[in-house]
């Protein structure tokens, strides 16, 4: 019995405190209003596909290329890393950088000096956008074939800067 007594002494305690507590809120709550929160507020936004190139800095200062924007379906790959991929030739660094290229079709917007040749991927046809001295120049690589483009096709051999390529199976 002496249990019971205590036990309900306990209770009556806590709901007085509860109570009491929740009574003091009211109060002031009524007196000084805050502003009403809505959901949106606590909520994360949006994310945004920008469609900018992830580590393009990292790139353009390891590399010396710019890489822009893209669809995701041609990504700078490591040259002999796998058969079948599209490869740029270009003269300021007597090398070439290579792209593994995904899906039906791809598009990366990009600058780099100096190209003079262009395999595409092993099952994607390219073209590839070039300019000079503010004039365009477009090529048209077939499937795994290599062309040359720009100052190896140019009279006077400027240095044409690759701005875009585009493939498609």
């Amino acid at each position: 019995m002496l249990k019971l007594i205590a036990r309900t002494g306990i209770t009556a305690c806590v709901v007085a405190a509860v109570a009491g507590v929740w009574f003091t809120s009211s109060a002031s709550t009524a007196a000084n209003p805050s502003p009403p929160v809505t959901a949106a507020n606590d909520t994360p936004g949006y994310a945004i596909e920008d469609f900018n190139y992830p580590g393009a800095d990292r790139v353009q200062q390891d590399k010396g290329i710019v890489l822009k924007r893209g669809d995701g379906h041609i990504v700078l790959a490591e040259c002999g890393s796998q058969d079948g991929l599209m490869e740029i030739w270009l003269r300021y660094r007597q090398d070439h950088v290579c792209f593994r290229v995904t899906g039906n079709s791809g598009y990366l917007s990009l600058e780099i000096p100096a190209v003079y040749a262009v395999r595409s991927a092993a099952d994607q046809s390219s073209d590839v956008t070039m300019t000079v001295d503010d004039q365009e120049a477009q090529y048209s690589i077939p499937k795994g074939a290599a062309k040359p483009v720009g100052e190896s096709t140019d009279p006077d051999g400027r240095d044409f800067t690759l701005l875009e390529i585009s493939t498609s199976k």
